[in-house]
């Protein structure tokens, strides 16, 4: 019986069916789960061991080391996890991905989950068309997961039996009998393949019925194993292509870690894999050989990840400094990461509101840095590096939303601590800190976007334009020094508020004196309208600038005055 192209088509439409239904399921939990995971892979990271737990945890959960790895890496793009926490995270979600061989290994070979599948699509239907978005989530979780192994089923009945088709198998072999080539050339096809189908449960799959089906040896199915483990990782850095720095290292730091794996395996690669088949027939007595080999596989990809991770826990600085090697730091770029308050709450709430007083005082000084940027974009003549600093101050605004929401997440874990009333109010006037000055970076990002609206338009400002806006972006500038030494509160020193108010008052002044003057050159015909319009919208944001700052410092005053009454 010739394997024909119809056949060919059953089998490809049988994995297709397979990684729908892994698609789905891995989905449909992770909508489950929902801002719990986020929760989990946030708070559960502050040392090593608990990082790959976590990994494990949400790996083993979601049943997706890509999905897990691709989550690290969007976190570490938004500022929530550090490089090195994301790697301990990475290292779990190589074993917590282990768990997808044994269920294909125990349900699909071991008990026949396909008959199984139709009843579960029954019992799932109503929770599909269910109103409530959790049911449903839970439906598009057994739906995944009946697809899953009737595509499993699928794939074992298709699969083409070398038995009745000797040249096939002649060509099999072929590559199978060349010794330690073989299993070079197996742990590559492991790889392309894993990074064609972009699930390594997939290809795992795959593997474990050519093992079964007795088309290649055990020992060249764990070859295809540890090239899956190397072909996975690109999805992750498909992932950090647009991302920022750290997240690109972090999706190069799972390469990094794969890649060192997979070397130090193949140097003992044949004790290796006796010492697993041995543990499997000594201890799992698992029958018939079709399930041997499965079970075999899959606990050599288990072994192989916990002994890779037990390994390089101790390494995450190496890796770290690897990948910080591999990709350099720009000058221009710069790392976003929360400063005092990313260990959680200390052991009383007064202290952790005197850590997140320092976390806003290094966001006021941010927000300056931004003002800084904008103020520089002014002076740019080139289009390239206009683009470069406009999108670093659009980079900033994004960095600037991430960090409001932390801090005013983390006051609010302190304030239900308990506290006196005192510090009840101080941790109110907290958050108004953090909102104004939240918006104080929105204010720097639209005067950035006045002056790309206006170099879209292909005008400049006049000399006498440019001179007016100067001494008003010195007075902001001034006020934003203040707010920074008032948010700061040095215990010892008293603070005037007054020059807050008085500079202020200036601004005032001043943006209603250009007001009036901007009438009248427009009228002299000095410039036209729409030049006047990107002008006074740059003067009236920097007076819109000055009124926030007032009200940051106007929140610390408050600040102020309940430290004294305390």
């Amino acid at each position: 019986m010739q394997y024909s192209f119809y056949d060919f088509l059953k089998l490809i439409g049988s994995l297709g069916l397979f990684l729908y239904g892994m698609k789905i399921m891995s989905e449909g939990l992770q909508k489950v789960a929902g801002d719990r995971l986020r929760g989990i892979l946030t708070a559960m990271t502050t040392n090593r061991v608990t990082g790959v737990l976590t990994g494990v945890l949400i790996t083993a959960l979601i049943q997706s080391s890509s999905a897990t790895t691709v989550m690290v890496v969007s976190f570490v793009n938004a500022g929530l996890l550090t490089l090195s926490q994301s790697i301990s995270v990475i290292m779990g979600a190589n074993i917590g991905t282990t768990v997808t061989a044994w269920i294909i290994s125990i349900f699909g070979f071991k008990v026949d989950m396909a008959a199984f599948a139709l009843p579960l699509l029954a019992f799932a239907l109503p929770l599909i068309f269910s109103n409530k978005s959790n049911r449903k989530s839970i439906g598009e979780f057994i739906f995944g997961f009946s697809f899953l192994f009737m595509g499993l089923a699928m794939l074992k009945s298709n699969a083409p039996d070398l038995s009745q088709n000797p040249e096939m198998l002649a060509f099999v072999q072929n590559y199978t009998d060349m010794g330690f080539i073989s299993i070079l050339l197996f742990l590559f096809i492991g790889t392309v393949l894993t990074m064609i189908v972009q699930a390594s449960a997939a290809t795992m799959a795959i593997t474990l019925i050519m093992c079964a089906n007795g088309w290649i040896s055990y020992e060249l199915g764990a070859a295809l194993v540890l090239g899956e483990n190397i072909g996975t990782t690109i999805t992750a850095n498909l992932a950090a292509l647009t991302a920022n720095l750290q997240a690109k290292r972090a999706a190069l730091a799972h390469l990094v870690f794969n890649v060192f794996g997979v070397i130090w395996v193949l140097i003992i690669f044949t004790p290796f894999t006796d010492a697993v088949s041995w543990v499997v027939d000594t201890y799992m007595h698992p029958g018939s050989e079709e399930v041997a080999v499965s079970y075999k596989l899959s606990a050599f990809h288990t072994a192989f990840n916990i002994c890779n991770v037990c390994i390089l826990i101790w390494a995450t600085k190496l890796i770290e400094k690897t990948v910080r090697f591999i990709i350099p730091q720009k000058e221009e770029e710069e790392e976003y990461r929360l400063r005092y308050i990313t260990g959680g709450m200390l052991s009383t709430a007064e202290l952790s509101i005197l850590q997140a007083n320092k976390e806003i005082e290094l966001y006021a000084e941010r927000t300056q840095r931004m003002f800084t940027m904008a103020r520089d974009l002014l002076k740019v003549n080139k289009d390239d590096e206009f683009n470069k600093l406009y999108s670093r101050i659009e980079k900033y605004e994004d960095i600037s939303d991430n960090m409001e929401i932390e801090i005013a997440n983390y006051l609010n874990q302190v304030s239900e601590g308990r506290l006196s009333s005192e510090s009840k109010l101080q941790i109110r006037a907290m958050l108004r800190e953090v909102t104004e000055i939240e918006s104080i970076g929105d204010s720097c990002c639209n005067l950035g976007r006045t002056l790309n609206r206006k170099r879209q338009a292909n005008v400049s400002f006049t000399d006498k334009q440019l001179e007016h806006i100067d001494s008003m972006m010195n007075l902001v500038n001034d006020a934003l020094s203040q707010m920074i030494l008032v948010v700061s509160r040095p215990e010892h020193q008293a603070i005037d508020i007054n020059k807050t108010y008085n500079i202020e008052n200036e601004i005032n002044n001043y943006r209603n004196q250009l007001k009036n003057q901007n009438i009248l050159d427009v009228n002299n015909k000095e410039y036209d309208y729409q030049m006047g319009v990107y002008y006074m919208d740059f003067i009236a944001e920097c007076e819109k600038l000055g009124d926030y700052v007032v009200n940051v410092v106007e929140a610390s005053g408050d600040i102020i005055k309940e430290r004294k009454h305390a």
